[in-house]
C-alpha cells in the first residue's frame, strides 16, 4: 500500500497533516530526520505509516512507561501488531515479545533508552529485520536540554549495531516537541545523524490557544475566575503534591469538580483519576507535572500553571496541552515576584561549586574506605542523611553535587537513591497539638520530627531517613518505622516508605579528589545554560507587551514579525485608546526625521513635553519590545529598518 492508502485505512484520513507527508517520503527514502512539532501536531503518524510500509519492524525509544502503554494501545486498537518492554516484566515476558519481534509477529517496538544497553536487547536486535528507529522525546538527548537523560547518548552506539534492512542503512526519526537551536544541532550530532538529513520544523505559534501571564498575589480567587469564565475540561499545575491535594478540595468546596495528581499516588490510584477525568467524570485535574504525558484529551480548554515554570520548554508542553481540538483554549500562568526568584535561585543550586563536588567525592572515599586506584565497579549501601552529618556536609547541595558527579560518570546511584522514605502531616498545627496532649506516649517523637524537618512537614511531603532518627530518638531503625507506621494507622500522617536500600557505585577507579580530572569549565557552560533557560521563564512571565506567542517562537529560533493577536498582551495593545495610535505616529515621523544617528530619551522627553508622560513612556515600550524601534551603539533610539 502506499502512504496514503496506509493512512487511510488504519486512521480514515484520507490526506496528511502539513509536513507529515514530507517526514514520510524522507523516511521512505532511508533518510534521518529530525522532526520539530508541537504537542498534538501528529508527531506518531510521521513514523508509523512509514514504518508500516516497509518490511520489518520499527523500534520506538520514549523515555515513559505512560507513553509506551498509551502508544501500544492506540496501535493494537487499529489491527496494528505492537509491543512494549518496560519495568515490572517478568524476563520470560521480555523473552516472548523479543522473539516475536525477530519472527515477525510485531510491527512496533516501544523500549526505553537504558534498555537498549542491556544484553539480550543488544544480541536480540541483530537478529531482527529493523525497518525505522524512532526516537521520541529526543530533547532528552541533549546535555543542554530540559529533561536530559543520560541513557539516550548510547542510541547512537545501539543504531551502529543494527544489521542494513535490503541492503541499506536503517534511518532513524528523532522527534521532539519543544528544542531550541542549541538542542537541535545536539540532537543531530549525538544520534550521528548521516550526511543529507532533513529537518522539518512546524510553527511553534497555535492559532487556537490564547497565552496570558499575571502577577498575582490571590491566585486561588483567579483561579477561580479563569475556571467560571472559560467552562470545560481544564488541568492545574502546581509544584507541591501535598497542595495539588488542598488545592483540589478546596475547588471542591466552591462547587467545582475537582481531584488531584502526583507521583506519590500508587498505580491503581493514578489509572482511576486519569480515567475519570478523560470521561469528563472529572472536570479539573489539579496535578504536578507528572500528570499529562501520554493522556490523550484533545477537548482540554484551559491549562493553568499556578508558578513559573523551570524552562520554556516544560512550559510550552504542558501548556499545549490544552486545545489539542484545535478548538479555542487558554494557557493561563499566575505568579508573584517571590516564584520568579525562587526559580532562579533553585537553578543556582543545581551546579554546587567544584570545591564542593571534590569534598564530596573525597567524602565518599572515606565513607566506603576505598583506596585511590581501586573500587571500579564497587557498589555500597548509601544513606545520604547519615553520609552529611558525618562528614559535616549541607544536605541539599551535596545531592546536587553527587548529581554532578553521576553526571560526569565517576558514580552511578541507583534509583532508590532518587525515591527516599518521606512523611507528610495530615493535621494542622492545633490538631497535632491536640493529639500529642491525647497522645503522650507519641509526643516525643513527634517533637524530634518537628526538630529535624520543620514547618515544611504540614504543607509537603519530606524525605526522612529512618536511620538518621533512629540514632536521635536512640532505638532502633525498626522502632521508628513502626511508630511511623502506628502514626499513619492513626491519620496523624502520610509515610511513604523507601522500598530498596540506595545504593552508590563507583564507576571507575577511585581518583584523589586533589587531582579528580572534573571538567570545571563544562560545569560552568551548563550552569549559565540552566539559567538563562530560567531567566528566558522568568522573562516570560514578567513581559508587559510583547506578543507571547512571539516570545515562545523567537525562544525555539523561529523568527516571525507576526502576532498572535489573542494572548494578553496583544489583547491589551488592542484596547490601547486612539490617542497611543496617534503617539506612535508622531513618534515615527520624529523619529525618521533624525535618520541613522537617532534621538536620545531625554530630546523625546523635551519634543513630547505636552504629551501624557504615561501615554509616551507605553508607546515607547511597545515599539521597542515589537521592534519597531533599537536602540542604536550611541545610545540613541532609532527605526530598525
Amino acid at each position: 500500500m502506499t502512504a496514503r492508502q496506509i493512512l487511510q485505512t488504519y486512521w480514515g484520513y484520507s490526506t496528511f497533516r502539513p509536513l507529515q507527508e514530507d517526514i514520510v517520503e524522507a523516511l521512505l527514502n532511508g533518510l534521518d530526520a529530525l522532526v520539530l512539532m508541537p504537542t498534538g501536531g501528529g508527531k506518531s503518524i510521521c513514523f508509523q505509516v512509514p514504518a508500516l510500509a516497509m518490511p520489518g519492524v520499527c523500534i520506538v525509544v520514549t523515555p515513559l512507561i505512560a507513553l509506551m502503554k498509551d502508544q501500544v494501545f492506540q496501535l493494537r486498537r487499529r489491527g496494528i501488531p505492537a509491543a512494549a518492554i518496560h519495568s515490572g516484566m517478568h524476563y520470560r515476558e521480555i523473552d516472548t515479545v523479543l522473539d516475536n519481534c525477530i519472527y515477525g509477529n510485531v510491527k512496533f517496538l516501544y523500549v526505553s533508552p537504558e534498555r537498549l544497553r542491556t544484553e539480550i536487547m543488544i544480541e536480540r536486535a541483530k537478529q531482527m529485520t529493523i525497518c525505522l528507529l524512532a526516537v521520541d522525546e529526543a530533547h532528552c538527548i541533549a546535555a543542554w536540554g530540559h529533561d536530559f537523560r543520560p541513557p539516550y547518548l548510547q542510541i547512537a552506539e545501539f543504531r551502529a549495531l543494527l544489521p542494513t534492512n535490503s541492503g541499506r542503512n536503517v534511518p532513524t526519526v528523532a522527534l521532539t516537541a519543544s528544542a531550541t537551536p542549541d538542542v537541535q544541532r545536539e540532537i543531530v550530532e549525538k544520534l550521528d545523524f548521516r550526511t543529507g538529513f532533513q529537518t522539518f520544523r512546524q510553527s511553534f505559534a497555535r492559532a487556537n490557544l490564547s497565552y496570558s501571564a499575571m502577577l498575582e498575589e490571590g491566585k486561588e480567587a483567579r483561579l477561580l475566575k479563569v475556571l467560571t469564565n472559560v467552562p470545560g475540561s481544564a488541568i492545574v499545575y502546581i509544584r507541591s503534591r501535598r497542595q495539588t491535594q488542598q488545592l483540589a478540595e478546596w475547588l471542591m468546596r466552591q462547587g467545582v469538580s475537582a481531584d488531584f495528581y502526583h507521583a506519590g499516588l500508587s498505580t491503581p490510584e493514578r489509572s482511576q483519576k486519569q480515567d475519570d477525568w478523560i470521561n469528563n467524570k472529572i472536570r479539573v485535574m489539579v496535578a504536578t507535572n507528572a500528570f499529562g504525558m501520554g493522556i490523550d484529551k484533545p477537548d482540554v480548554r484551559v491549562v493553568v500553571h499556578l508558578e513559573p515554570p523551570d524552562t520554556l520548554e516544560a512550559y510550552y508542553q504542558e501548556a499545549g496541552r490544552a486545545g489539542r481540538d484545535g478548538q479555542k483554549a487558554y494557557a493561563v500562568l499566575l505568579y508573584t515576584e517571590a516564584d520568579c526568584e525562587k526559580v532562579i535561585r533553585q537553578t543556582e543550586l543545581q551546579y554546587p561549586p567544584v570545591d564542593l563536588i571534590r569534598r564530596t567525592y573525597q567524602a565518599l572515599a572515606n565513607y566506603t574506605a576505598v583506596p585511590v586506584g581501586s573500587g571500579e565497579f564497587s557498589a555500597f549501601d548509601f544513606d545520604l542523611a547519615q553520609f552529611t552529618k558525618t562528614f559535616n556536609l549541607p544536605p541539599n547541595d551535596t545531592h546536587y553535587a553527587l548529581k554532578q558527579l553521576q553526571l560526569a560518570g565517576y558514580i552511578d546511584l541507583s534509583e532508590a537513591y532518587f525515591r527516599p522514605s518521606r512523611v507528610v502531616l495530615n493535621l494542622d498545627h492545633r490538631a497535632l497539638y491536640e493529639f500529642q496532649v491525647m497522645n503522650p506516649r507519641f509526643d516525643p517523637f513527634i517533637k524530634l520530627l518537628m526538630r529535624l524537618y520543620g514547618g515544611e512537614l504540614f504543607t509537603d511531603f519530606v524525605p526522612i531517613s529512618e536511620g538518621n532518627l533512629s540514632r536521635a530518638f536512640l532505638v532502633s531503625e525498626n522502632d521508628v518505622i513502626q511508630l511511623l507506621d502506628q502514626l499513619a494507622e492513626r491519620e496523624v500522617l502520610l509515610y511513604e516508605k523507601q522500598k530498596d536500600k540506595p545504593q552508590l557505585t563507583f564507576l571507575t577507579p577511585r581518583h584523589d579528589a586533589r587531582t579528580l580530572p572534573f571538567d570545571v569549565q563544562g560545569l560552568d557552560q551548563r550552569r549559565q545554560h540552566a539559567l538563562q533557560k530560567a531567566e528566558a521563564a522568568v522573562e516570560y512571565a514578567r513581559h508587559p507587551t510583547q506578543c507571547r506567542t512571539r516570545l515562545l517562537q523567537s525562544y525555539f529560533g523561529e523568527q516571525t514579525d507576526a502576532a498572535c493577536g489573542i494572548c494578553d498582551n496583544c489583547l491589551k495593545a488592542k484596547r490601547r485608546p486612539e490617542a497611543s495610535q496617534a503617539v506612535r505616529e508622531q513618534l515615527r515621523e520624529y523619529i525618521t526625521l533624525a535618520r541613522e544617528q537617532g534621538v536620545s530619551p531625554r530630546q523625546i522627553a523635551h519634543y513630547f513635553s505636552h504629551t501624557p508622560e504615561q501615554a509616551l513612556d507605553e508607546t515607547l515600550r511597545l515599539m521597542l519590545a515589537e521592534d519597531e524601534l533599537r536602540y542604536n551603539a550611541a545610545g540613541n533610539i532609532t527605526l530598525n529598518r
